[in-house]
């Protein structure tokens, strides 16, 4: 699904790059850069990968 139409980005290409932030995503896949509308999704994808980057850390440190 597309995450933004404006410069065709799909969810996965913006969960792939989000880890850094919202502004590398923009700077990378010039999502958000248009007309602004997908900025909240956006920010909603790159809340859900740090939730799942904390979670990954969370693991690895109860399991060691």
């Amino acid at each position: 699904m597309y995450a933004c139409v404006c410069h065709a980005v799909t969810e996965d290409q913006v969960r792939s790059c989000s880890e850094q932030g919202l502004r590398h995503v923009v700077s990378t896949t010039r999502a958000g850069s248009g007309c602004g509308s997908c900025v909240a999704r956006l920010r909603g994808l790159c809340a859900e990968q740090a939730a799942v980057a904390a979670g990954r850390l969370e693991d690895a440190t109860s399991a060691a």
